[in-house]
C-alpha cells in the first residue's frame, strides 16, 4: 500500500516556558499543506525487514528513521511480521514543515490499514506522540491549535481555502534543538479564535512565530526572504516552526522572478 504523507505550516508559533522536563510547553496553530512524501509498505514476502528511501537524502541508520520506528512501535505491540517499507523523500529536512513526523504518523495510519489492526485515532494519537511533538497532528491532519509540546490538539476551525501559498526553504537547515536551546521563552499565549479575523492581510501584526528572532538573527537570509515574499504582495508571511522554510499566503498566484530565490527550494499550491 501507498500513501502521500504530507507537510504542514504553523501559523504563528508561541514558545510559553521551559518544562522540568526539558521540553518547552508551545501554543501553535498547525494547517495541512500539500506538499508531500510517497510512503509505500508491504508484508515482506521473504519473512526479512527492508528499509529503502529515494529522493532527498536523510542521514542516520535505517533503525533511526522514523517511519522505522512506527513500524517497531505497532509490531511490538501487536506482533506484526516484517515488512518492507520505501520512502521516497520530498518534503525538505530541517525546515519546519514537520516532514519526518507526517512520515511516521502516516507509517502508523497506513499499517493500520495492512493488518486491520482495530485501534481508534486516540489510541493512534498516543502512539504518535512517542515518536515525536508534532506526529499526533498527522492523524488527523487537519487545522489545530496545539498545546504541551505539540502533541496537545484542539481541532481550530480555520480555512484557507482560495489562497496561494508560496513556501520557500534556502538551503541551510535549522536544528530544532539548537532552536529550543536559544530560545527564551516569551510567556505570550496565541490569540484565542474569536481574536483571529478572516482577513489574512490583519495576521502579520497579530501573529508571531517566537522562533523568528533568533534563528533570523542567527541565519539573515530567512528574514531576507520573508522581507522579499511582503514586498511581492503576500497578505501574510512567517518562518514555519524552527524554521527554516518560510511561506506567504497570496490573494492571487505569486509572480516570481528567475533571481528572486535562487538555488533554493520553491513550491506553491492553491490552498
Amino acid at each position: 500500500m501507498i500513501c502521500f504523507p504530507n507537510a504542514k505550516i504553523n501559523l504563528g508559533l508561541r514558545v510559553i516556558r521551559k518544562r522540568t522536563d526539558g521540553y518547552h510547553d508551545i501554543e501553535t496553530i498547525m494547517y495541512p499543506i500539500g506538499l508531500s512524501d510517497a510512503l509505500e509498505i508491504v508484508p515482506a514476502a521473504d519473512g526479512l525487514f527492508g528499509f529503502s528511501a529515494t529522493g532527498i537524502i536523510v542521514e542516520g541508520d535505517a533503525e533511526d528513521n522514523l517511519c522505522v520506528k512506527a513500524f517497531r512501535l505497532m509490531q511490538l505491540k501487536f506482533g506484526l511480521p516484517e515488512v518492507k517499507i520505501h520512502l521516497h523523500k520530498v518534503i525538505p529536512t530541517g525546515a519546519g514543515l514537520g516532514g519526518g513526523s507526517s512520515d511516521a504518523a502516516f507509517a502508523l495510519k497506513l499499517l493500520r490499514r495492512i493488518f486491520s489492526i482495530k485501534n481508534c485515532n486516540d489510541d493512534l494519537r498516543q502512539m504518535a506522540a512517542q515518536l515525536g511533538s508534532d506526529c499526533s497532528f498527522f492523524v488527523e491532519n487537519i487545522p489545530a491549535l496545539a498545546k504541551g509540546r505539540g502533541e496537545d490538539l484542539l481541532k481550530f476551525s480555520i480555512s484557507l481555502k482560495g489562497y496561494h501559498l508560496l513556501l520557500v526553504k534556502p538551503e541551510l537547515e535549522v536544528s530544532t534543538p539548537w532552536a529550543y536551546g536559544k530560545i527564551i521563552p516569551s510567556g505570550i499565549s496565541m490569540p484565542s479564535y474569536d481574536q483571529i479575523p478572516a482577513d489574512v492581510s490583519q495576521w502579520q501584526s497579530l501573529l508571531c512565530n517566537d522562533f523568528e528572532q533568533v534563528v533570523m538573527d542567527e541565519y539573515p537570509q530567512i528574514r531576507q526572504i520573508r522581507n522579499r515574499m511582503l514586498e511581492m504582495g503576500a497578505l501574510y508571511s512567517a518562518m514555519s516552526g524552527s524554521g527554516s522554510a518560510v511561506f506567504g499566503l497570496f490573494s492571487e498566484q505569486p509572480e516570481i522572478h528567475s533571481d528572486d530565490f535562487q538555488n533554493m527550494f520553491v513550491w506553491t499550491q492553491e490552498l
